[in-house]
């Protein structure tokens, strides 16, 4: 009997029939579930602890600030010794300044020259702006009523002494580093950085600047996904490329599994003949999960390789990256000791149309211009330019919708993946 080809569906990304394709949050869940933090803890100095993740919640040493002290340059006194109408008092010798407390008490009655930051003297609760009195150095005068505690800042306004500070699985940032020296710390319990290895596989594939034989194209994934791992704070590891050889993809998967903590590679996770990556995880009864219904990424191997995660993305760049956002990123996360992270997203009127079909969800390069989302001309998983173009992802759920200019969409700038 001849054999009868399959009607044409002309639609690559259409549901195979009697496939149960698994929805991304479910996946996702799965990833979470599944992971946990792998990495030692450490302790560095302040200066170099920027992108580092807190192992421990931070606690404040001392107070910030430490003392009750002026917010302005002024004159200092005791609100209680003050009522309304107009004020004169005569001025002690002396004056408060950061760091040069007064060591005296200032008496009721009488006032205190203070400048920005300066401890409050004993006998002094509120203080007047400069713009708002007169002197002749030995009194001075202003106009009342004052209100207490005026143009002050209290000891531990900011952070008490013995608050936490600071939590367990933070990203530090150059904000965190001012605050952590504020309350007193000059090393941070810090873990030490996700090493993540990023291998490309395929015969097809070679590295830029090298000759090219019809058929071959330039690797484009390798320095693409080892900048995301730099960019997300990790250890980029290139475990550069092997082509489609089984025993060779065994042998290098073993040894990138000894030095690093989370695997990427790229190409052959599908089902296809040279398809060796999901074929070796399947082999060994490591892979997890792979039909994940979305668009772009439906070759996406997820499985275990001799205890390290391995993340089959696929070969072409779009859906790797694409993928990598989705599922890599916040299991990397977790596994870094800085939890699981989703990213933020906003929703803006779309400034396109599109006819969204059922059963995935999808993914589109997009960018904000006049306060909408606009989406790259093709959605093709090949065209590279459409990254670069892009500053974000559109985010379409996985059931139908039916776009037109002004429907409400679902945002998700590059930054908030930390990109």
């Amino acid at each position: 009997m001849p054999l009868k080809p399959p009607p044409l569906r002309n639609d690559c990304f259409a549901l195979p029939p009697g496939v149960d394709w698994t929805p991304v949050d479910q996946a996702l869940t799965m990833l979470r579930e599944r992971l946990s933090p792998v990495v030692a803890q450490v302790t560095v100095p302040l200066a170099q602890s920027a992108g580092r993740v807190l192992a421990q919640d931070l606690t404040a040493h001392r107070a910030n600030p430490p003392l009750p002290n002026t917010a302005v340059d002024g004159y200092g006194f005791a609100a209680a010794s003050v009522g309304e109408g107009d004020i004169t008092l005569p001025l002690v010798t002396g004056r408060a300044a950061a760091g040069v407390p007064f060591a005296g008490t200032v008496p009721p009655g009488h006032a205190i020259r203070v400048l920005t930051g300066a401890a409050l003297p004993d006998g002094v609760d509120t203080v007047v702006l400069d713009e708002d009195c007169a002197t002749d150095a030995t009194s001075v005068a202003f106009r009342g009523p004052v209100k207490p505690r005026a143009n002050t800042r209290r000891a531990g306004e900011d952070v008490e002494e013995g608050a936490q500070a600071l939590p367990k699985g933070r990203t530090l940032t150059p904000a965190d580093l001012a605050l952590a020296a504020a309350i007193g710390w000059s090393n941070l319990p810090v873990y030490e950085k996700l090493s993540v290895g990023v291998l490309s596989t395929g015969d097809e594939v070679v590295p830029a600047g090298t000759q090219a034989t019809p058929g071959q194209i330039f690797d484009a994934n390798r320095p693409m996904l080892l900048s995301m791992a730099d960019r997300f704070g990790y250890t980029p590891v290139d475990l550069g490329h092997v082509p489609d050889d089984r025993a060779a993809l065994r042998a290098r998967l073993d040894t990138a599994a000894a030095q690093t903590d989370l695997i990427l590679t790229s190409g052959g996770a599908s089902a296809g003949d040279e398809d060796h990556v999901s074929a070796l995880l399947r082999e060994t009864g490591a892979l997890a999960e792979w039909r994940i219904a979305l668009k772009p990424g439906r070759p996406l191997a997820l499985g275990i390789w001799q205890g390290t995660p391995v993340f089959g993305l696929p070969g072409n760049p779009v859906a790797a990256f694409t993928c990598t956002l989705i599922f890599a990123r916040p299991a990397m996360s977790l596994m870094s000791g800085a939890g699981w992270q989703e990213p933020t997203g906003f929703t803006v009127p779309a400034d396109f149309t599109k006819n969204k079909k059922p059963g995935r969800r999808e993914y589109l390069r997009a960018r904000i211009r006049g306060g909408q989302a606009e989406v790259f001309k093709s959605e093709g998983s090949g065209r590279i330019s459409g990254l670069s173009w892009a500053e974000g992802l559109v985010e379409l759920p996985d059931g139908p919708q039916q776009i037109k200019p002004g429907t409400p969409v679902r945002y998700i700038p590059f930054g908030s993946f930390g990109l």
